[in-house]
């Protein structure tokens, strides 16, 4: 996949050493990942209504360079692995064409009813396939 999200970094989400706090690297991903769905043409409402609530259960944050106030970061999606109810998602965060982050994510598939890991529904697992 392409850049889904941008972002530039606000005053209130830099800490007292200047850089980025790392929990805001997790917001930016999770933006990210509804932008994934929302590139192959679904609102999240909709994933929910059609039995899909990705639920985080893993993620890796590997920081590559600082980032500062005022940063423009483009982040791209790619997913690396679809399972039966799982997928995995590897965000690329770049200011230009520096990598400053690397977030790897895995999501399972929950029932928004029954909050128990389901399958993921055929045309999203195939739809998540495309562009690997």
């Amino acid at each position: 996949m392409s850049v889904v999200y941008s972002h530039r970094v606000r005053y209130h989400e830099v800490d007292q050493q200047g850089f980025m706090f790392n929990g805001r690297f997790l917001e930016i991903a999770d933006v990210a990942m509804v932008e994934v769905f929302r590139s192959l043409g679904w609102h999240y409402d909709d994933l929910i209504a059609g039995g899909t609530d990705p639920s985080l259960v893993k993620t890796e944050i590997t920081f590559s360079s600082p980032v500062h106030f005022d940063d423009v970061l483009d982040v791209d999606a790619t997913p690396t692995k679809v399972g039966r109810s799982s997928f995995h998602l590897q965000f690329v965060l770049r200011r230009g064409d520096d990598v400053v982050a690397t977030i790897e994510t895995t999501y399972v598939n929950v029932d928004p009813a029954a909050k128990k890991s389901r399958p993921l529904p055929d045309d999203v697992a195939a739809a998540l396939r495309v562009d690997r």
